[in-house]
C-alpha cells in the first residue's frame, strides 16, 4: 500500500477530499469515523467516557450526546485531556489493524486523523503527509453555516486544535480548500498526480 496522512483542521473539508479521493480509487481509513464506532453504546469507549463525564453526557436514547460532550470539553483543558486520553488510543489501535490488513494491497490508503503530529507519520509509517487548508474565517464561515454553531463555539474548536502553521509544517502536499468545489475537484486531480509520481519514484 501506499500510506498517505491526511489531516486539516475543523472546517477546512477534509471530508469533501477523501470522499472524491475514494472516487479515485483510495481506501479510506478516517479516525472520526472510528470515534463514532467506539463510542455507540458498548463500543470501548462508551462507557469509560460515561464514568469519566458523567449521565449529563448520555442522550434519551442511550447513546453518547455529542454536542453535551462537546460543550464540556472545548471550554475546559482538562477535561479536552481527559476525553483524549480516553478515545485516541483506541483509535490508534483501531488505526494500526486497519493498516495491517491493508498492507498487502497495492492501494492508496488515505489515514485522515484531525490531530495528526509529526510522531504519527514515523509510527504509522506514512509515505507523505496532506494537509487540507483553508483560512480561520472560512473555516468559521463553514461551520456557522453548514453546522449551525454559533460563532463562539466554531471559534473554540478551532482554537482548541493544533495550529494552521504547525499543521502546514507537517506537510508534504497542501490542498487549498478555501474557494468553490471547481476549485477543490482541480486541486484533488493535482494530489492524485502527486501522489501517483511519488509512487512511481518510490518504484524507480
Amino acid at each position: 500500500m501506499f500510506a498517505l496522512g491526511l489531516t486539516g483542521g475543523i472546517g477546512s473539508g477534509k471530508t469533501a477530499v477523501t470522499d472524491r479521493l475514494v472516487q479515485r480509487g483510495a481506501a479510506l481509513v478516517d479516525a472520526d469515523e472510528i470515534v463514532h464506532e467506539i463510542q455507540r453504546p458498548g463500543g470501548l469507549a462508551y462507557q469509560p467516557v460515561l464514568e469519566r463525564f458523567g449521565e449529563g453526557v448520555r442522550a434519551a436514547d442511550g447513546t453518547l450526546d455529542r454536542p453535551a460532550l462537546a460543550r464540556i470539553v472545548f471550554q475546559d483543558d482538562e477535561a479536552r485531556a481527559a476525553l483524549n486520553a480516553i478515545v485516541w488510543p483506541l483509535v490508534g489501535e483501531r488505526m494500526r489493524e486497519r493498516s495491517e490488513e491493508l498492507a498487502p494491497t497495492d492501494k492508496v490508503v488515505v489515514f485522515s486523523i484531525p490531530l495528526l503530529r509529526p510522531e504519527h507519520r514515523d509510527r504509522l509509517g506514512y509515505a507523505a503527509v496532506v494537509v487540507v487548508d483553508c483560512p480561520t474565517e472560512v473555516a468559521v464561515e463553514r461551520l456557522v453555516g453548514a453546522r449551525g454553531m454559533d460563532r463562539a463555539d466554531a471559534l473554540a474548536r478551532i482554537g482548541a486544535q493544533i495550529g494552521r502553521d504547525e499543521r502546514l509544517a507537517l506537510a508534504d502536499f497542501v490542498l487549498d480548500n478555501s474557494s468553490s468545489l471547481e476549485h477543490l475537484d482541480a486541486e484533488v486531480d493535482r494530489l492524485w498526480r502527486w501522489i501517483g509520481a511519488r509512487r512511481a519514484g518510490e518504484a524507480s
